[in-house]
């Protein structure tokens, strides 16, 4: 039997991840895959190098240093999210993510993103945490329109969430059975009807493939949320979510705000801690 951990993205929604993974943490709870899409993937990388509490750090210290986030950012390098600063200025000096760390961790860490020629989900099994990794990390979490396409493997690529919002179908595929997954919506929410199709249509003319997957995302999405919530409920995987809509923006710049949804991860996974250790351990009293 092998034990996945899978985490949704949903931008600085994150920050609910980033407070139940520093629980794992602490309480030495391990997973022999783990994986990530957009925010779920560059927060949940941490767990794979160890660095309890690093995520919600340094979205604190930058998130409102223009090179972090900002239009200053947008209009002058083309990435909402600066690429140089997030990808090599923050993880190599400001605050260094533990390579050798996540290089010796034998868990498996895996990142999606979408091909913007196929209009498919593609996948990254990471290794290192080097330039190759730190290139799928930014893909994944490059959204369509603020981001520039990355080239990674040959592809161009741009956010994972485009198609899948979290790597739930591969993780399976690499033979986790007993999986845990944190979601960043409470359950019950959908997506309505896709919004911005026009200028999709504009700037994305030449991927024609990617305009579709965009179009298809609200039903994709609601298809893999029913799928998830029928799992659920036979008791096939554990699901940690928000218990109310965490009503943070995308782009937060209250180090308060972002703290605030950080400690609800935290309280509900050390609420779910008994459940997480029963699930993970069958058998093991509750």
């Amino acid at each position: 039997m092998r034990t996945g951990l899978v985490m949704e993205g949903g931008a600085m929604r994150g920050m609910f991840t980033c407070g139940v993974i520093d629980v794992l943490m602490e309480h030495g709870v391990t997973f022999d895959c783990a994986g990530g899409i957009s925010a779920g993937a560059v927060f949940g990388c941490n767990f794979k190098s160890r660095q309890i509490g690093r995520p919600i750090r340094y979205n604190k210290r930058y998130c409102r240093d223009r090179r972090y986030c900002s239009l200053h950012s947008l209009l002058t390098t083309g990435d909402l999210y600066g690429a140089d600063f997030c990808y090599r200025e923050l993880p190599d000096e400001l605050d260094p993510f533990d390579r050798g760390a996540f290089r010796d961790n034998p868990m498996a860490f895996c990142v999606g993103a979408t091909d913007i020629v196929t209009g498919e989900a593609v996948y990254h099994l990471c290794t290192d945490g080097g330039s190759e990794d730190m290139a799928w990390f930014r893909a994944s979490a490059s959204m369509p329109v603020v981001s520039r396409p990355v080239e990674a493997d040959g592809r161009l690529l741009l956010d994972g969430g485009i198609v899948e919002p979290l790597p739930y179908h591969y993780i399976k595929e690499l033979g986790c059975s007993r999986n845990v997954l944190v979601m960043t919506q409470p359950r019950g929410y959908r997506k309505g009807r896709p919004a911005g199709l026009a200028i999709i249509r504009l700037l994305y003319r030449r991927y024609p493939k990617l305009v579709e997957a965009m179009a298809l995302r609200p039903r994709r999405y609601n298809a893999l949320m029913d799928e998830i919530d029928r799992d659920e409920d036979r008791g096939a995987i554990l699901v940690l979510r928000p218990p109310a809509p965490l009503a943070i923006g995308h782009t937060e710049k209250r180090p308060e705000e972002l703290e605030r949804v950080y400690r609800i991860g935290r309280a509900e996974a050390e609420r779910r801690l008994p459940e997480i250790r029963s699930f993970l351990q069958p058998g093991m009293p509750r």
